[in-house]
């Protein structure tokens, strides 16, 4: 099965971000640049959760349907803490597959950054502990680095902060 998708955008929760950018404007948009699949964004800010809720219909496992797009879970966090005495920075991606998981793992990450503050919350910790707390929560969801060549708040980012894979 041959399908076109973006697994990663931001909604009108995040800064710097369309106020347009709720399910059904997200939706129409898929569709019209022939997107099958989109990924949700966001999904640990409180009041985009509930919109999300709201707005979808289960479709299946991990999958759900909002105006004949099919939309999986996904947050982006980004991740500003000192190791070794070195300042690090990365941005994270997580996906979940329900929505019961993505209120595990949002209380579970409320504890280390204000999710309500931004789409995408600044958390003080790192990345490995994190991905140790995200998979306590939910043994299901998947964690990867985002956008990784960029400049800033990346794997292999010039201001980032990390040298090798190992120390991020």
């Amino acid at each position: 099965m041959q399908f076109f998708a973006d697994l990663h955008i931001h909604s009108k929760y995040s800064r710097a971000t369309s106020k347009e950018m709720v399910p059904s404007n997200i939706a129409k948009g898929a569709k019209e640049k022939g997107l099958s699949l989109v990924a949700t964004g966001d999904f640990t800010h409180p009041l985009w959760r509930e919109e999300l809720k709201s707005a979808f219909t289960p479709y299946a496992d991990g999958i759900f349907l909002c105006d004949d797009v099919y939309f999986i879970l996904e947050t982006e966090v980004s991740n500003i803490y000192v190791k070794n005495g070195r300042l690090r920075k990365i941005h994270n991606i997580v996906y979940v597959p329900s929505f019961d998981d993505a209120d595990r793992v949002s209380k579970a990450l409320s504890k280390y950054g204000k999710l309500g503050s931004d789409g995408r919350p600044i958390l003080s910790l790192p990345s490995e502990n994190m991905v140790e707390i995200i998979l306590k929560a939910s043994k299901d969801a998947f964690v990867v680095p985002a956008h990784i060549w960029t400049p800033h708040f990346s794997l292999f980012g010039a201001f980032s902060g990390f040298d090798r894979i190992e120390e991020c």
